[in-house]
């Protein structure tokens, strides 16, 4: 990929935007059913986009400073969704986030591309890597809320289901 600032500033706009339609168009119980006990829901998700927004933006930092930084695990420093807040409100929260992450990304140069850094867990990783990892992630997240809620849709298709083999939610000892 030539550019990474165009290609991350095009994912990093975006996600919020399908986001809004996704909790402004679906209900509630959709959003927060889980495709199968252990994985998560769209919410979820969502809550996870925006504890790693945190941590993305602190690495961005990092990089520009000259710090190294470390991992982060989201099922120990997760947290974990809320029952109160609606939908739309969690999206909300996550535009209000990546509009922040976005001002610090427009900061970057190409320049400063190749900077390093240590991972804590990776080891020496640069600034271009991790943005890409960053437009990844947003999509794989994304992608996987959006198959947590096509489940109860395949359920109900009847001869069509063998169409959606590649996304039907199976536990690994199926």
């Amino acid at each position: 990929m030539d550019n990474i600032l165009v290609h991350l500033t095009a994912v990093l706009n975006t996600t919020p935007q399908r986001w809004h339609q996704l909790t402004q168009n679906f209900q509630d119980d959709l959003l927060r059913r889980k495709p199968l006990a252990g994985e998560w829901s769209a919410l979820e998700c969502l809550t996870h986009l925006i504890d790693i927004e945190a941590i993305f933006f602190s690495r961005v930092q990092s990089f520009l400073a000259g710090e190294n930084f470390p991992a982060f695990d989201p099922n120990k420093q997760g947290t974990k969704l809320s029952n109160t807040a609606s939908a739309t409100q969690i999206a909300e929260q996550f535009a209000a986030v990546r509009a922040k992450s976005l001002t610090l990304i427009n900061t970057i140069t190409t320049d400063d591309l190749s900077r390093e850094a240590n991972h804590s867990e990776l080891g020496l990783v640069t600034l271009s890597q991790m943005l890409h990892e960053w437009a990844g992630h947003d999509l794989m997240h994304t992608v996987q809320a959006e198959r947590a809620m096509m489940q109860p849709f395949i359920d109900g298709c009847g001869a069509w289901k063998p169409y959606f083999a590649d996304h039907i939610a199976t536990s690994s000892s199926d």
